[in-house]
């Protein structure tokens, strides 16, 4: 007997966090265990104004680089467009679902 999956699930409500999703094991876990990402601040502190348009995180742009790296994404757009869309990249980067993802031309 053929069965339809019923499609009422996509807007379920559950209590969840985002760190109930990413599995234990996942590499962005053993990578944000390993290594402490604050050194950046003070490198690239001297290159920020305290004028102008709030800006981006230097440690999330230093962040959306590896994960290019680590996963093999060709493009930045690309790396953008799977944050977007993957919960244990957006664990990472510590945003939330509603937060937005910086554009991929930040990068250009």
């Amino acid at each position: 007997m053929m069965r339809k999956q019923p499609i009422e699930g996509r807007n379920q409500f559950a209590m969840l966090t985002i760190d109930d999703l990413v599995p234990k094991d996942h590499l962005v876990r053993k990578i944000d265990a390993a290594i402490q990402f604050d050194f950046i601040y003070p490198i690239v502190e001297s290159t920020y104004s305290t004028y102008g348009r709030p800006s981006i995180d230097p440690v999330v742009l230093i962040k959306l680089v590896f994960i290019q790296y680590l996963f093999g994404i060709r493009s930045m757009r690309q790396t953008i467009k799977d944050v977007e869309t993957n919960v244990a990249y957006r664990w990472f980067l510590g945003y939330s679902f509603e937060d937005p993802i910086p554009h991929f031309s930040t990068f250009g």
